[in-house]
């Protein structure tokens, strides 16, 4: 897989980020994730991810981007279908 294929996730605040290509799509989180450890699955749209949390053991997520895109009237499918994988980044 190359980078075109590869979108990014990582977390600052109360927001996290999932970036792919232009996209840099902001959504909110709880106030005491600390960060996203990484990604066990990727199916079109929908994380499992491993989590930190403050006060609380590693816990395992899951984030479905389909409604989040739609409310944001981005079509799912042709956004979602180039993206191979992801991986947590916080560069």
């Amino acid at each position: 897989m190359s980078a075109s294929d590869s979108a990014l996730l990582s977390s600052s605040g109360d927001l996290s980020c999932f970036s792919f290509g232009a996209h840099n799509i902001r959504f909110r989180t709880p106030r005491n994730l600390e960060r996203y450890l990484d990604v066990v699955e990727w199916d079109h749209g929908y994380l499992v991810v491993n989590a930190r949390y403050r006060g609380l053991p590693d816990t395992e997520e899951y984030i479905d981007l389909v409604p989040i895109l739609q409310n944001l009237y981005i079509d799912p499918d042709p956004f979602l279908a180039p993206i191979k994988s992801v991986e947590v980044s916080y560069a």
